[in-house]
Formats: C-alpha cells, structure tokens, sequence
C-alpha cells in the first residue's frame, strides 16, 4: 500500500502564496512520477503540474510562470510552490503518485483565494 499525506493548503489574497507538501510512504520502491490536480467545484479535476524521477517538469498553461513544482531530497517528497495566486486558482488540490503503472491518490487539500 501507498500512503500520500497533503498539507499547505489555506485561505489567501489574491495574489498571495501557498506552499503544498505531499509525503508518500510505504510500498514506494520506485516512484515514476509525482504530480499535482486539482477540482474546482462543478469542474473536472486537471492536471496542474508533475515531476518525474528524473526531475523533468510539466505545467499546465494556466499556471506556468507561477507555480513551481519540486521534490525533496528524501524523493518521496513532492512540494507545489504557488505564487501569485488568482480567486481562479480556488480547488482542491490532490496529490499523485505514479509507481509502477499504478496511480496512487492523497486525500486532497483546499486552496480557497479570496479576491
């Protein structure tokens, strides 16, 4: 089993910033790809950003220039830097974790701007 435990998310201004933090454990021998999602309500959840074992980066067009996405050292850490945040950037944000063909999920944190 795969456990992803979020954390970060909150309330903020237009135009503030938020750190997201996800740690995967257990059966986490080889991560392919780690990523960020999100679901505003009555939307689909998209893709926002993702990370691969071999640090390469995918934004989505929306957030390009503004969100930044990281791994710690220990590799089973995944961080979304979010900067320059807009009412538009309101959801939950999901991790997910790639291993081995299969997809592992986090509970979700919300990120709630006010404008």
């Amino acid at each position: 089993q795969v456990q992803l435990v979020e954390s970060g998310g909150g309330l903020v201004q237009a135009g503030g910033s938020l750190r997201l933090s996800c740690a995967a454990s257990g059966n986490i021998f080889m991560i392919n790809k780690m990523g960020w999602y999100r679901q505003a309500p009555g939307k689909q959840r998209e893709l926002v950003a993702t990370i691969t074992s071999g640090d390469s980066t995918n934004y989505a067009s929306s957030v390009k220039g503004r969100f930044t996405i990281s791994r710690g050292n220990a590799k089973n850490t995944v961080y979304l830097q979010t900067n320059s945040l807009n009412p538009e950037d309101t959801a939950v944000y999901y991790c997910n974790v790639l291993i081995l063909g299969r997809t592992y999920w986090g509970q979700g944190t919300q990120v709630t701007v006010s404008s």
